[in-house]
Parts: structure tokens; sequence; C-alpha cells
């Protein structure tokens, strides 16, 4: 019987352990994240809207892919690209906004996030 027990908790524990990994995170929803930088070669910046589900980010554009993740205490990276354009950005989103830094080939600026 002790060795039933066992197998029936690994398998509760298999089971429950990615229903809890894909929870909802508290900042998921639709946001709108400004690009601004440092450069005008750069650009003056642009606005993206993204989408958050379960701490994945995804891209609600069809011209900008965008992925990425938000932890539970708000900390965020995430990828943007178009074409062969590819930026990485930092930062910490906290209710209802955020903001951090972000990094290309050869540009480098800020960026601030609102949640819709």
């Amino acid at each position: 019987m002790n060795a039933f027990r066992k197998c029936l908790f690994a398998t509760i524990v298999a089971i429950a352990l990615p229903a809890a990994q894909a929870s909802a995170s508290t900042f998921d929803g639709a946001w709108n994240v400004r690009i601004s930088s440092s450069s005008e070669t750069c650009g003056n910046g642009a606005t993206v809207a993204i989408g958050i589900a379960n701490g994945q980010i995804a891209s609600s554009s069809a011209m900008v892919t965008a992925s990425g993740r938000v932890a539970d205490a708000g900390s965020i990276n995430v990828t943007l690209s178009t074409g062969i354009k590819r930026a990485v950005g930092y930062g910490r989103l906290s209710g209802t906004s955020g903001s951090g830094t972000w990094h290309g080939a050869l540009c480098t600026g800020t960026w601030t996030a609102e949640r819709q």
C-alpha cells in the first residue's frame, strides 16, 4: 500500500505543477509600450501593442513580433523584432505602468508601458 501512495502522490504532483506554472499573472492583459531612442539617427520612437498571458509576452501587431516573460514580482525581459531588426528590453512593471531600457545592434533607449 505504501508504494501505491507514493505513486499516487507523484502523479498528483506531476499534474499539479504545470497547472501552477500556467496560472494567471498579475500583469496579464493588453499593454501599450512607448519606445524612445537616445539618438536621433535611430528615430524618435514608436508605440507597440503587446499582450501578456500567464506571464508570457506576445505581440498584438502583425508588424512586430514580441516575446519574453514577466516575473511575478514585475521584472520583465522582452525581445521585439521586425524584419532583420531586433531589440532586447529589460525593466519592471508595477500595477498599470512600467519602464526600462532597451538595446539593439546600433541603438539604445528607454521604454515606458501602460496597461490598456
